[in-house]
């Protein structure tokens, strides 16, 4: 405090010196500082409106919940920021976009490389058993050596199994014979 009024007795000094009473120049420093602090606060209240504006507007594309959000700012001001800083949508619109890009580029990822059955391990098409766990993934097929699914029994490539090459079709259950051919 005795630094405030040696201060205030020093510009009271001045003030006596250049020929002014000490209540007018007060009073003229006082309306400085008020027209400064005005002039910031409104440089400051239509910078507030405008960045709302601009991050509203890379947040949604509605433009009602632009309106509304920029008028929220512009009647409470310090306030309506607060609020709007409450319940903005968290995510940007190309925050959301790479996000989705990202999660389309994962599945396509997972859906183009088979996984072993047993493990999850990542395995190549042409992989007989898993290098992880040695779970049989595909058989080769006796004629022509490419790699059949173990469900498979007929082979796409060559059509062994099929029966109509000369060799046996796969053997029969008597539930799917037909009544004269069962022994």
């Amino acid at each position: 405090m005795p630094v405030l009024e040696s201060l205030f007795r020093a510009f009271a000094s001045l003030s006596l010196l250049a020929g002014t009473t000490t209540t007018s120049t007060l009073t003229s420093w006082l309306v400085i500082g008020g027209s400064f602090l005005f002039a910031f606060l409104a440089v400051f209240w239509a910078s507030l409106i405008i960045w709302t504006w601009r991050d509203i507007r890379s947040r949604s594309q509605d433009m009602v919940l632009q309106i509304a959000a920029t008028l929220l700012v512009t009647v409470f001001f310090v306030g309506g920021l607060f609020i709007y800083l409450i319940l903005r949508p968290r995510q940007t619109l190309a925050e959301l976009y790479e996000r989705q890009l990202e999660e389309e580029s994962l599945l396509a990822e997972m859906t183009e490389r088979p996984t072993c059955p047993t493990c999850h391990y990542r395995v190549e098409p042409d992989f007989q058993v898993c290098p992880s766990c040695g779970t049989k993934l595909r058989r080769p097929c006796p004629r022509c050596e490419h790699l059949l699914e173990l469900k498979w029994n007929v082979c796409p490539y060559c059509a062994y199994g099929s029966g109509g090459d000369g060799r046996p079709a796969p053997r029969q259950s008597a539930r799917t014979m037909p009544a004269g051919e069962r022994g």
